[in-house]
């Protein structure tokens, strides 16, 4: 299992446990987790799923790339460490990940 902290803008955590080889955005969906909308399901067509990477993570996480850093552009409060959660697939490299919710989607 992959152990994931969810923090959302006013610092509420929740903790989060599932199988590798998802997203974090199915991972924040199927616990959940307030502040991850995900109009598209998951198909990289809107920035309702952006959070925050922990920079600290952000090396083995990688930058967004392609179609991810257009829709990025349509986020609000861009951040370095932005990310769509749809992009960011899970792996046992990213047990102990910690994201942030933006306050708004869009």
């Amino acid at each position: 299992m992959i152990n994931l902290t969810f923090v959302d803008h006013q610092g509420a955590e929740r903790s989060v446990s599932v199988e590798p080889g998802s997203s974090l955005m199915t991972a924040a969906i199927y616990n959940d987790v307030p502040g991850i909308e995900a109009d598209c399901g998951g198909s990289c067509a809107c920035a309702t799923c952006h959070v925050y990477i922990d920079p600290a993570w952000m090396d083995r996480v990688g930058p967004a790339a392609g179609d991810e850093v257009d829709m990025l552009s349509t986020a609000s409060e861009l951040r370095p460490n932005s990310r769509l959660s749809c992009q960011v697939k899970l792996s046992e490299a990213l047990d102990g990940l910690c994201v942030e919710t933006p306050a708004f989607q869009g």
